[in-house]
């Protein structure tokens, strides 16, 4: 037994993550799933074994049973599902970007408060044992004082996708540059003093592939590289580490399982960093569980989520997206 969640939508990244993830959490209960047609309905509760499917996502905030929500909805309806499901008095994770901008998710985090609920940013991957060795390396001290990060995300090319449409939050920076930045910002402890960014724009008026470049008040530098410009299924990702004693090179792509190394070259001497990663989006949901429960507390605090959103915003401007 455990938390009941419910699940706001029968996106793709439901279907294939979170609730694969929810369904190994050692502390919550794939309760119940909502969709727009029943034949969708219909087809995740065979497939996953919910209790309940609703046809409306209205009837499954009214379940009095439901006491974590999962919204996995196009980015430009997050801030209403959401909070229709705080007012509602459920515990929410929301998908990744939480809002169109800061503004938004700040509103959004003052209804979770006003009404005693928990809402957090789905980033499944920050939830991994491999971002914590990372990190752990970085405040060690073994590659010295931290200098520069860089980090490129990369996937195929679409003719017909969400990603592809303005109005629905489409774009490279909303869909991948959000990893790089959070990653980035979860390995520097300090403010922002300069952002600047260029971006290739589709017809639709979206980023297909954006460059920036990031300055911190304790000299820190960093850059990023998105982009949908591969080819069929194609994909690359890239993180590198420099400080004053050496570096971490890291070819793993973001939010993977299983066994994970990455290199750590300190003082002309290379060691492999080995880590055993369980699913993330099972720590994702046990984390929101526990601090359900008064266990624990959210991994991606309002705090972090506020100031990586302001970040978005400042490269969307840069870019003449806003």
């Amino acid at each position: 037994m455990g938390i009941k969640w419910g699940i706001l939508g029968t996106a793709n990244i439901a279907d294939y993550g979170l609730i694969p993830g929810l369904k190994l959490a050692n502390n919550a209960e794939c309760y119940a799933i909502a969709g727009r047609r029943q034949e969708k309905v219909d087809q995740y509760v065979n497939k996953f074994g919910f209790e309940k499917g609703y046809v409306g996502y209205e009837k499954l905030l009214e379940d009095p049973e439901v006491q974590a929500v999962y919204v996995p909805l196009p980015n430009n309806i997050h801030k209403e599902w959401v909070i229709k499901a705080l007012q509602a008095g459920k515990h929410v994770l929301c998908e990744k970007p939480l809002a169109m901008n800061a503004i938004e998710a700040a509103e959004m985090y003052k209804v979770a408060a006003d009404n005693g609920v928990i809402l957090m940013e789905a980033y499944a991957y920050l939830h991994s044992p491999y971002v914590k060795a990372l990190k752990d390396i970085v405040d060690s001290g073994e590659i010295g004082d931290l200098l520069f990060i860089e980090s490129a995300f990369y996937t195929q090319g679409y003719d017909e996708d969400f990603r592809l449409h303005k109005e629905l939050g489409g774009g490279m920076v909303y869909d991948l540059g959000c990893y790089c930045t959070t990653m980035i910002l979860s390995l520097v402890d300090a403010e922002l003093t300069m952002v600047k960014a260029v971006a290739e724009m589709t017809d639709e008026g979206v980023d297909a592939s954006t460059a920036a470049i990031l300055k911190f008040d304790n000299g820190v530098r960093a850059a990023f590289n998105v982009g949908m410009v591969l080819g069929n299924n194609a994909r690359y990702d890239r993180l590198y580490i420099r400080g004053t004693k050496g570096s971490i090179v890291s070819p793993v792509e973001y939010n993977q399982t299983g066994h994970l190394t990455f290199d750590v070259i300190s003082e002309g001497v290379k060691r492999v960093v080995e880590v055993d990663a369980p699913n993330n989006y099972q720590l994702e949901v046990e984390n929101l569980s526990r601090a359900i429960m008064g266990e624990d507390k959210p991994h991606i605090t309002p705090e972090f989520s506020l100031k990586n959103g302001k970040l978005l915003d400042t490269i969307l401007d840069e870019i003449g997206f806003n």
